[in-house]
Parts: structure tokens; C-alpha cells; sequence
């Protein structure tokens, strides 16, 4: 059975061998462990992504990361070094091509061949696993700031160990938030363990002097997370790291449009993350947070893009996030061009430098919104821990199965999939369907009233269509999902 202990050396090593001798990919000799921590030793201070995420919350400012891959590694590097350039990127993001999230290298490497000859990337990320850490190194080598590997990959075993000998710095993901997202038969026992063997290399790592960030997976499914369920994985995760020796650790949210809610969230993030890793004795692990920009549906229209861009943005600087993961005004067109991706990101960078001195005010709302969201974490933590026996690891996989945690709308057959968001009448994300979810009636009663307000306003019934309606509203123009008119009054 899974348990949150820290892996003994000697069985990592076991594990490392058989993984390294399993994929042809994974015999650099770079990979040699002594190789690993000079190169990563020898990476200047400016291009390390956890000390440079330190001197921002520090300044208590707002950094900014696009996401962006290619598959052929010139024009990886000429990517990333445009979208320093010229979109002012704080940081750089190797978006991984699906055919390595899901341990396909030889589906990966016909991509390579097959973008060759057609002179145009064939896959929607880089392959760095197929580029091994020679090339990774390469993509490090040409750039000027911190390298994030960013994915999705529920086994992400082979990729952690090439990207971090090749000299990257941090890493996105973690068992829970890169399974029941994005996966949906792959068991949660499973990927829990998998992450556990990325944290302890980092770990490792940790204890010869270097610093590497980790980065759970903050918006989860991306539409209508409520803050609580967010928040919930992100500290699972991070306790789970830190049991492996991760001293840095990055917790994400997705915006979810209501600007009180969105700050409170942010706040709380923080606030709960330090918190909860104090209560378990890790003491010692520096906390930063990340806002994703919109992550559901985009307006067509690229000036109506641009200003929801700009409202991330804004919400950003003001809850002090430590890092913002910016989207581009070819959001509801597909894959961006690498100047719309530059846009997007100068976009969000004027309105963080414009917003850098000023902090959101305190208000009794604010308040109560960060009470509420606080007091939904915390009935969702101890239940895991209830279930888990005091084991986080036992709990997640526990609660999970048991619906005491549930993420909307994710695929995974490891999730209950019970529950129902939906916003009230101010935008802010609500539960209309509960499910199993290890909330008390006194959570449950504060919903319920707050979406019948709404339905009230707009002369219905609570009920699923405000959902749907919800889903499709921002690429519509507002932040409400209202009643759509259907037929002729007459």
C-alpha cells in the first residue's frame, strides 16, 4: 500500500536503475548522478528557477511564463529565445508533446522525422525525453533565464531524471493533479508513487546544496474548480513533495473571474500551504505561488481576448502571486504563433509592473470569502487525513475513491465525478451537486443559499443549466452564464 515515507536511498537507486535501463533514451552517461549535480552546480543564479522565485516573493512582485514547445530542437531554442526577447518572459516553459506524457517515445521520435520533412513541428510539444540531456542542455545552454519542464505526464519518471541532469531547474506536476486531470485508467496508488520517486531525486538534489522547484498542477480540469478542491490537491502535494526532501515548492490556481474570490484564493493558498507543511515539521520549504490566466473558453475576438488577459493580469499583481502562466489573444484559435504568444505575455507584464506597488484592500468580504475557503480545505484535509489514518498518501487515494475529494469534470475513473459547480450571482464558483464531498451541512447551507440568490435574480430554477451555461459564458462575453432565450416569445 502507498504510504507518505520518504523513499530509503537504496531502494531509489534500485528503482533508478531499472528505469534508466528500460528506455534506450535514458543511457546518456550524462545521467550519472556526480555528472547531474556539477552541471547542475555550474547553473548561474539568474538562470535557477527556485532562487529566482525567492528574490520575487521577496520583492513581492509578479513574474511571468508562457507556455510553448515545438518538436525540432533549432526551432525550440529559437522559440524560447524569441519569447525572452521579445515577450519579455521571466521564465521559459518546455511544453512536452503528448506522445511523451504518456511514455511513447517511438511515437515521439516518427514526430521528429515527421516534422523534419515537413519543416513545421508535427507535435504539439518537445519531445525532451527523445533529445535526451544533451538536447535539453542545449535548450538551457541558449537562453538567459530559469527552464520549467511542463506537461502532464502521469509517469514522468525518465523525464524528470533528463531534464534536471540537463540543467532545468524546476519541474510541473505531481501524482494527483497530473492524474485525475488528465488521465483516465491509470491508477492514483500508482501515479502517487511515481511522483514520489520525481520529489526524491529532487530531494537529493537538495541535500548536495541545490535548489529545484517543484510545481503541482494548480487549475486541475480548469473549469469551475472551486478554490477549496484546488487548494486541496496543491497542499496534499506539496506535503507529499517535502516528505522526499523538496525544499521549494510552487502551489497554482486558475482564475476562476470573480476578482474577491480570486484574491481570497490566492491569499488562502499561501496561507494554508505554509500552514499545513509547518503542521507536519517541514520546516524548512520556501513556499511561492503561481495564477494561471483563463483556462477555459476564449472570445473569438482578439481585442476581447486581450482584456481578459488584462483582468488576469490585474488579479495577479494584486494577490501577489509570486508567478503568472499567461495564455495569448489566439487562445480560442488553437496552438498561438509565437508573436501572439510574445503579446500576451508583454500584456501581462505592463499590467504587473503598473500594479506592483499597489496590494488589493482588506474588506469584510475579502475576509469572509477567505474564511469560507479556508474552512472548505480544511473539512477536506482532515477527512483525507481521517481516511488516510494520518497518512496523506493512504488518505488521497482513499478519499478519492470515496468521493470525500472530487474535481469536476475530470476524466479520470479514479475520480467520483458527483460533483457540480456553478457561480453565483457576483461570478463567484459555488457547488450545486455535492456528491460525496467531506463537507458539513453548515458549507453545504452557505452554497445552496448563495446559488438560489442567483437563481432568484434570473427568474429560474437551480439546476444544471446554469452549469452549462457557466461553462460557455467568458467566450461569450461575461462572467454569468444567464438564461438563454429559446424559441419565439409569441
Amino acid at each position: 500500500m502507498i504510504t507518505n515515507k520518504k523513499i530509503p536511498w537504496d531502494t531509489f537507486l534500485a528503482k533508478r536503475e531499472e528505469i534508466l535501463r528500460h528506455w534506450e533514451t535514458g543511457s546518456s552517461p550524462m545521467l550519472d548522478l556526480d555528472k547531474a549535480v556539477e552541471t547542475l552546480k555550474n547553473i548561474p543564479d539568474h538562470k535557477n528557477f527556485a532562487k529566482k522565485l525567492k528574490q520575487a516573493k521577496e520583492r513581492g512582485i509578479t513574474l511571468i511564463q508562457p507556455r510553448a514547445g515545438v518538436a525540432l530542437l533549432d526551432e525550440h531554442i529559437k522559440l524560447m529565445q524569441y519569447l525572452q526577447d521579445e515577450g519579455e518572459a521571466d521564465f521559459l516553459p518546455s511544453t512536452i508533446d503528448s506522445y511523451t506524457r504518456q511514455n511513447r517515445y517511438q511515437n515521439a521520435q516518427d514526430g521528429i522525422k515527421e516534422s523534419e520533412r515537413a519543416g513545421r513541428s508535427l507535435l504539439n510539444g518537445f519531445p525532451a525525453v527523445n533529445y535526451g540531456v544533451e538536447g535539453c542542455k542545449k535548450v538551457i545552454d541558449a537562453i538567459n533565464v530559469p527552464m520549467q519542464a511542463r506537461h502532464g505526464t502521469p509517469d514522468a519518471r525518465l523525464l524528470t531524471e533528463i531534464i534536471h541532469a540537463a540543467g532545468w531547474t524546476s519541474n510541473e506536476g505531481g501524482g494527483i493533479s497530473y492524474n485525475i486531470p488528465y488521465a483516465k485508467n491509470i491508477g492514483l496508488e500508482d501515479t502517487i508513487r511515481y511522483w514520489q520517486y520525481c520529489d526524491r531525486l529532487v530531494g537529493y538534489y537538495a541535500e548536495q546544496g541545490i535548489e529545484i522547484n517543484r510545481e503541482p498542477y494548480g487549475p486541475l480540469t480548469g473549469t469551475l474548480v472551486p478554490p477549496s478542491i484546488s487548494h486541496t490537491v496543491a497542499i496534499i502535494e506539496a506535503i507529499l513533495a517535502a516528505e522526499q526532501g523538496v525544499k521549494n515548492i510552487t502551489v497554482g490556481y486558475g482564475q476562476g473571474g470573480n476578482i474577491v474570490q480570486d484574491v481570497a484564493a490566492l491569499q488562502t493558498l499561501d496561507e494554508l500551504t505554509n500552514y499545513y507543511l509547518k503542521l507536519f515539521n517541514y520546516n524548512d520549504v520556501f513556499v511561492t505561488t503561481v495564477f494561471h490566466q483563463w483556462m477555459g473558453g476564449f472570445p473569438a475576438d482578439e481585442a476581447k481576448s486581450m482584456g481578459v488577459i488584462g483582468l488576469a493580469a490585474s488579479v495577479a499583481a494584486q494577490g501577489k502571486a509570486t508567478k503568472m502562466i499567461t495564455k495569448s489573444p489566439h487562445e480560442s484559435q488553437g496552438v498561438p504563433t509565437k508573436e501572439a504568444n510574445a503579446e500576451g505575455l508583454k500584456a501581462s507584464k505592463i499590467v504587473v509592473n503598473l500594479l506592483k506597488e499597489q496590494s488589493f484592500p482588506s474588506s469584510r468580504d475579502l475576509k469572509a470569502e477567505k474564511e469560507m475557503i479556508k474552512k472548505e480545505v480544511n473539512a477536506l484535509i482532515y477527512a483525507t487525513l481521517n481516511v488516510g489514518k494520518g497518512d496523506l498518501a493512504q488518505g488521497a487515494v482513499k478519499a478519492f475513491a470515496r468521493g470525500l475529494i472530487d474535481i469536476p469534470f475530470a476524466p479520470s475513473e479514479m475520480n467520483a465525478g458527483k460533483i457540480l459547480p456553478a457561480r453565483d450571482a457576483e461570478g463567484r464558483i459555488r457547488i450545486l451537486e455535492f456528491g460525496n464531498l467531506a463537507f458539513d451541512d453548515e458549507i453545504k447551507a452557505f452554497h445552496k443559499e448563495r446559488l438560489e440568490a442567483r437563481a432568484a435574480l434570473e427568474n429560474r430554477e437551480v439546476s444544471f443549466q446554469m452549469t452549462i451555461d457557466d461553462v460557455y459564458a467568458v467566450s461569450m462575453g461575461t462572467l454569468v452564464g444567464k438564461p438563454r432565450v429559446r424559441g419565439n416569445a409569441a
